[in-house]
């Protein structure tokens, strides 16, 4: 029976190309000299330091070019709130979301339902796989999948016959 698994996931070497680049452009770049400014990687994505809140929105702007370039959804990345910090300074976390939450995982199965279609979508802890006997049919749903709007970055992974 044909199959394939919907998922969300980041490639975290791109990632971290992306965060050396912008970590990098902020220590080239005359705006950000003297604001001290500086981008620091965690576990769940990333912090941005800065004397003023527009110097974080900049160097967030250049964190989100630097992710685009390298073909990392802007989908994954949720930027908070821009807080005061030490000193007079300020702080955002950016945090990098990864696999499909269950809330809109079974958003996702109620459209593939709705449809209509001969498949059969099961939520298998942070994906969703979707069987049927039709390949045509498993194709009709990753096209209406692509032509859906959502907030999540989805790949279509281990298409198996």
């Amino acid at each position: 029976m044909p199959s394939f698994d919907i998922v969300n996931r980041i490639d975290h070497a791109e990632v971290t190309n992306a965060f050396e680049q912008t970590k990098k452009e902020l220590l080239q770049r005359y705006d950000f000299k003297g604001t001290g400014t500086e981008i620091e990687r965690t576990d769940d994505g990333f912090v941005i330091r800065s004397s003023t809140e527009g110097r974080i929105e900049a160097a967030l702007e250049v964190l989100k070019e630097k992710l685009v370039r390298r073909k990392v959804s802007l989908k994954n990345l949720k930027p908070g709130d821009i807080e005061p910090g030490p000193r007079s300074s300020f702080r955002l976390r950016a945090v990098l979301t990864e696999g499909i939450a269950v809330d809109k995982a079974r958003e996702l199965v109620a459209r593939i339902k709705a449809a209509k279609l001969k498949v059969q979508a099961q939520i298998m802890e942070d994906q969703v796989r979707v069987s049927g006997k039709n390949r045509d049919d498993l194709q009709s749903v990753i096209q209406l999948l692509r032509g859906l709007e959502f907030d999540l970055d989805l790949q279509f992974i281990n298409r198996r016959e």
